[in-house]
C-alpha cells in the first residue's frame, strides 16, 4: 500500500528558494536586556514563485515540528528539541532537520546571546525578496519586515539556548 504526502504539509526543498538568516539585538517589550534575534526567511524566488516557497516553508516547519503562528517553543531543557542553535567564532548556525544555516553576528548580538544564555528565533513562512544575502539592510526596513504583524503570524517562534564548541 502506497500514499501521497498531502499538498498542504508536502515538503519540496527545491520549492524553498534562497534561504536567508538575519541577526540584531534589540529591546524585549518584557524584559530589560537586550534580546539577541534571527530571523529565518526565504527570498521567495523558488520555481514555483514567493507562494509556493510560502507553502514550502510552511510544510518544512510542520514536518520538523514548529508550529506556524503558535505559541513560543522553547528547546532549554528539551534534549529532542529539533532545532539547535551554535554559536562560534562570531557566527550563529541554525541546524534543524532539512537545513543548516549561518549567519554572521556582530558583537553586541553575542553579547546580548551571553548575557541571556538564548536567543530569540523566528522562521517565517513570509517571503522578503527585497532582503538578499550579502546586501545590507536598513534598520527601517528591518523593523517594518520583522515587526509586522503578518511577519509574525506566519512564522515559527522559538527561544534557542545557545551552544558553543568546547575546545
Amino acid at each position: 500500500m502506497t500514499s501521497t504526502p498531502s499538498a498542504d504539509t508536502a515538503f519540496q526543498p527545491a520549492d524553498l528558494g534562497t534561504l536567508a538568516v538575519i541577526s540584531w539585538s534589540g529591546e524585549h517589550p518584557e524584559e530589560e536586556k537586550d534580546m539577541p534575534f534571527l530571523l529565518a526567511y526565504s527570498l521567495g524566488d523558488g520555481p514555483g514563485g514567493p507562494d509556493a516557497s510560502a507553502q514550502a516553508v510552511r510544510g518544512l516547519l510542520e514536518q520538523t515540528g514548529l508550529p506556524v503562528g503558535g505559541d513560543v517553543q522553547d528547546g532549554a531543557g528539551q534534549p529532542s528539541f529539533p532545532v539547535s542553535l551554535l554559536v562560534q567564532a562570531g557566527q550563529a548556525v541554525i541546524n534543524m532537520p532539512y537545513l543548516n544555516a549561518q549567519c554572521v553576528v556582530p558583537p553586541e548580538w553575542l553579547s546580548a546571546a551571553e548575557a541571556r544564555g538564548y536567543a530569540y528565533f523566528v522562521f517565517t513562512t513570509r517571503p522578503w525578496p527585497s532582503a538578499t544575502p550579502g546586501e545590507p539592510v536598513t534598520e527601517e526596513d528591518l523593523a517594518a519586515f520583522a515587526g509586522d504583524e503578518e511577519t509574525l503570524i506566519a512564522a515559527a517562534h522559538c527561544r534557542l539556548p545557545v551552544r558553543e564548541l568546547r575546545g
